[in-house]
């Protein structure tokens, strides 16, 4: 698969089939670029045109502070200062566009934040297309974050603008789901069909239009902005890693706001585990203020993004593949497999965020009034900080 990827890769690093004399999709002629060795090589890089790609990312995202490269602030490291510092060493940009990256055009689909990981994310730019350029670029990458395909796109293409929806996934621990008068045991407990059952009822009361004001922060009832579309969300079955059982929440949307989908799984916890009414759901999306509690950010991750309309105008015109990533499935899984699954299990276990944070819904008024509500939130806003956000603040970049 690999072979075949720096084979595609070969293919349009010498024109694909673009013959010399064959425009492309921005008007201009193609050229073919002259492989080599050495210095050679390297002169001919700084010649070489640029072209407008995407490329698929996986990354676990402990230890950064989000995806979003921070200029001037070395501080806090990002997913993006290690990806920009390898495109550079492997020639794909000169190096005054890691230090000003709007001269390579470049945009993240999904501004992931502190923590959070992605199997799937993508990001478009203009590079360099050099011999073998996954394999370079991965080569000056850790491994907890590797570039699994590239694409070539259109000129304007803006992997954030032509993005139709977001999937992202939570994995938690699934004794989250416990009654809170229920003895558990972490290593023990087992989620029971009917428990599952409910769980997959609430979560499919957040499919449609609704307006979430109160699932995010600065946004009023009003707020046109606070209204979005959710297209599916569930939980899957559960199964067992180290000894713990775990279960997986999908949710698909065409954009999400901050906090919103850890608000949205919190408010399901908060229900199945008797600390409230399942009616607070729907009364959560009029213009009263409710205190919705936020689910931890651990178990968050960027599983896909969606490229429905581009595909249909531009995947099958003849100089453009659709961007879809079914070749990338079994090395996504594998990622998934050896980075991301193994740092939330592992972290769970040693830090216990889920199981702390559970100890703290008691603390919630699910009745409260806006005053009571706006209180607890200032009061508590220094410390919720901390953990940053769930990355879905996709449209707020």
């Amino acid at each position: 698969m690999a072979e075949g990827l720096r084979a595609a890769a070969a293919k349009r690093l010498s024109g694909g089939g673009e013959g010399p004399g064959r425009p492309e999709e921005n008007g201009r002629q193609s050229k073919r670029l002259k492989g080599g060795g050495g210095e050679e090589e390297e002169e001919q890089g700084k010649k070489s045109p640029k072209r407008k790609i995407v490329l698929l990312m996986a990354y676990s995202g402990k230890g950064y502070h989000g995806m979003q490269r921070n200029m001037g602030s070395s501080q806090f490291k990002t997913i993006e200062d290690d990806l920009v510092s390898a495109l550079v060493q492997s020639g794909c940009i000169p190096e005054n566009h890691g230090e000003n990256m709007k001269k390579m055009s470049f945009q993240r689909c999904a501004r992931t934040d502190k923590g959070v990981s992605a199997a799937g994310q993508i990001v478009s730019l203009k590079v360099r297309l050099i011999d073998d350029i996954l394999e370079k670029i991965n080569n000056h990458l850790p491994s907890h974050i590797r570039i699994l395909g590239l694409k070539r796109v259109t000129g304007g293409f803006n992997s954030k603008n032509k993005c139709d929806a977001r999937t992202y996934s939570y994995m938690l621990p699934t004794f989250t789901f416990a009654h809170k008068d229920e003895d558990v045991q972490e290593e023990a407990y087992r989620l029971n069909n009917e428990t599952l059952e409910r769980v997959n009822k609430l979560l499919a009361c957040y499919k449609g239009t609704h307006n979430f004001h109160n699932f995010t922060s600065q946004k009023g009832p009003k707020d046109p902005s606070a209204k979005r579309y959710i297209m599916e969300m569930y939980c899957g079955e559960p199964f067992v890693r180290e000894n713990v059982e775990f279960a997986v929440i999908k949710v698909k949307g065409q954009s999400f706001m901050m906090h919103q989908i850890r608000k949205m799984i919190g408010l399901v916890i908060a229900i199945v585990k008797g600390y409230a009414a399942e009616s607070i759901i729907e009364r959560s999306w009029g213009e009263e203020k409710v205190d919705v509690p936020k689910a931890p950010g651990l178990g968050l991750v960027l599983e896909r993004v969606h490229f429905e309309k581009y595909n249909r105008r531009f995947g099958n015109d003849g100089l453009h593949e659709p961007l879809e990533w079914t070749e990338e499935e079994e090395k996504i899984a594998v990622f998934k497999e050896q980075y991301i699954y193994p740092t939330i299990i592992n972290t769970e276990r040693e830090e216990k965020s889920m199981m702390n944070w559970l100890n703290t819904l008691s603390n919630h008024d699910f009745n409260s009034s806006t005053a009571e509500v706006q209180a607890n939130n200032k009061n508590s806003k220094n410390s919720s900080d901390l953990e940053g956000s769930d990355g879905c603040g996709d449209d707020s970049d």
